[in-house]
């Protein structure tokens, strides 16, 4: 199945199609970090230019994840007692005081998960210790946190909390539409994102804007139908969602991972790396379940806006600047000694580049 979607004979057909239908450049989106590694990967960007140019948006969780929220981490890490639970890719990314990576080298609390779930059989297993979630990721991930603090109060396991870093990307592509300078015409939506929540949110901001949105998948044809998509749209001068994903992105999503998530969490506003605090931009526990939040347990202050340096991770993940751009890729910032958190992740543009460099 994998190997038909990425067929030349489908392929070249669909390039020579995207440069017969466009009559001028155009300049799409993706926001997926593991899409903008597939059009590195694959090469699709060379094929597609001049008459599409594609930048690379907030589609990295680990990589949006502002400092103040690591510095949280490494505070809580390093408190007696307390153990703080993150994936592994979370590990190396620099808040202003350091890695988690670095503070487990010092002593500190720091554990590696491979689920969520993992966290209610350690907390179980481990009642004398404080346990800390840390929860980073967009709404694909967002239900198996949901799950994980549902259990823990329906198990009544009191000695594990959750800080909270999840965010929602529709709120992140409103904010790079209203930028004055934006130079994005159509986005390419992430599909795993689309299982969970449908088209209803996509749908509104493809209105509210007049920009087409193509919901795509993760090989390099369903990138390009993608891309062809939003190509035709925009030379018809119309807007709208066009879900070439529709083998896993039914309109409703999951409705029943979406009830889990709602009834866990609200949206509220917290500020993204690279971006403001955004108006319903990340989620965070509803007040039912404010015993386990632990910021409010562990009674956390944040830390103060993320100060300039010379990382320009904002820059990239805003789609003002392609990581090579960036005077420090390559040079000071590489995946063995990252500046920033795209370099860190395995989603990240800067490892992307990095990796993959000599196709883009």
């Amino acid at each position: 199945m994998k190997q038909g979607f990425r067929e030349p004979d489908r392929v070249a057909a669909l390039v020579g199609r995207i440069h017969e239908t466009a009559s001028r450049p155009w300049t799409l989106m993706e926001v997926c970090g593991g899409q903008t590694h597939a059009i590195l990967r694959h090469g699709l960007q060379a094929l597609v230019e001049p008459v599409v140019e594609l930048v690379h948006g907030p589609g990295c969780p680990v990589c949006v994840t502002p400092e103040a929220m690591i510095d949280l981490a490494i505070d809580l890490a390093e408190r007696p007692g307390v153990q703080v639970l993150s994936f592994g890719d979370m590990l190396r990314v620099p808040g202003s005081r350091g890695s988690l990576a670095a503070a487990r080298a010092a002593g500190a609390g720091v554990g590696t998960i491979y689920s969520p779930l993992d966290a209610l059989s350690i907390a179980s297993e481990h009642p004398d210790r404080e346990h800390v979630l840390f929860a980073v990721g967009f709404e694909t991930t967002a239900p198996t946190f949901a799950a994980v603090i549902e259990s823990a109060a329906r198990l009544g396991i009191t000695n594990l909390s959750l800080l909270c870093a999840l965010v929602r990307v529709p709120p992140a592509m409103a904010a790079i539409l209203e930028d004055e300078g934006r130079r994005v015409d159509a986005f390419l939506a992430a599909g795993h994102v689309c299982v969970i929540e449908g088209t209803r949110d996509y749908e509104a901001l493809a209105e509210r804007f007049g920009v087409p949105i193509a919901i795509t998948g993760f090989e390099p044809v369903d990138i390009l139908y993608g891309i062809l998509a939003c190509v035709e749209r925009l030379e018809a001068g119309r807007g709208g969602v066009v879900n070439v994903y529709d083998r896993a992105v039914a309109p409703a999503g999951n409705p029943e991972a979406r009830a889990l998530v709602d009834r866990v969490f609200e949206p509220c506003a917290r500020p993204w790396r690279g971006l403001p605090a955004l108006p319903d931009g990340a989620l965070r526990l509803r007040a039912a379940y404010r015993d386990w939040d632990a910021i409010a347990r562990h009674g956390l202050e944040t830390s103060p806006d993320e100060q300039p340096t010379a990382c320009r991770s904002g820059e990239v993940l805003s789609g003002r600047i392609r990581p090579p751009e960036c005077p420090e890729f390559g040079r000071g910032c590489r995946p063995e000694h990252p500046l920033g958190a795209p370099m860190v992740s395995s989603e990240g543009a800067c490892a992307a580049y990095a990796r993959y460099r000599a196709r883009s």
